[in-house]
């Protein structure tokens, strides 16, 4: 886990990552101070901006492994594929969580609502944009490549939400993993299904569970 964090380190775009996810935030918080009135999400639709950074960070943790032939080094060190990936996965969610948290805070004390009340939904935050980022790494794992996933996701969380779109058609949308995410720290808003907190986290968690599963199990099967 410590070489993979220090493999995570050693990647420029890691730490374009990390800067997305800590300045993009408060800097839409700031934006929006002058023309946006505070509602009760003050601070927290802020946030979901910031998950760009955890899709970029899961995107990289996977996709370098498949440049310049980094696989095969990492398979050398670690023969046992499993153990490589589950290191991996620990390094990007530590990583992912550490940032969210001082996002979290940084953002919603700017934002003028950071208070003692709010620790259940920065907890919130911080699993959204954990499993974002192991969403991102678990596309980019079977694709092998980061561009398509990066693309595909950061169209749909800034330019226009598919999943959104479908809530128009079959409410059923709102279990999608991104819609269903939100709800952890966020009021929904005409998604057609109203979830608590832990429902939406299960969601969610269940989304990624099964994705990572997949993953896991080509990753272990195929060439290198």
């Amino acid at each position: 886990m410590r070489a993979e964090l220090l493999k995570l380190a050693g990647l420029p775009s890691a730490w374009v990552a990390v800067a997305l996810s800590l300045l993009l935030p408060p800097l839409v918080v700031l934006l929006n101070s002058r023309t946006v009135a505070n509602s009760p999400d003050t601070g927290f639709l802020e946030l979901t901006v910031g998950v760009l950074g955890p899709l970029v960070l899961g995107t990289v943790a996977a996709g370098s492994e498949y440049r310049g032939g980094q696989i095969a080094t990492s398979l050398v060190c670690v023969p046992s594929r499993m153990r490589l990936l589950a290191a991996k996965t620990a390094a990007l969610v530590l990583s992912v969580a550490v940032t969210a948290v001082v996002s979290a805070v940084v953002t919603l004390a700017v934002a003028g609502v950071l208070g003692g009340g709010t620790g259940p939904r920065i907890a919130g935050v911080v699993v959204y944009w954990v499993l974002n980022a192991l969403l991102a790494y678990g596309i980019t794992l079977l694709t092998r490549s980061g561009v398509l996933p990066l693309t595909l996701l950061i169209v749909n969380s800034t330019v226009v939400s598919v999943s959104f779109l479908l809530t128009k058609l079959t409410p059923l949308a709102a279990y999608l993993p991104d819609l269903a995410g939100a709800q952890m720290f966020i009021e929904p808003h005409d998604v057609g299904t109203d979830l608590t907190p832990v429902t939406a986290g299960l969601v969610m968690g269940a989304w990624v569970a099964v994705l990572l599963g997949v993953a896991a199990y080509v990753f272990h099967r195929r060439d290198a």
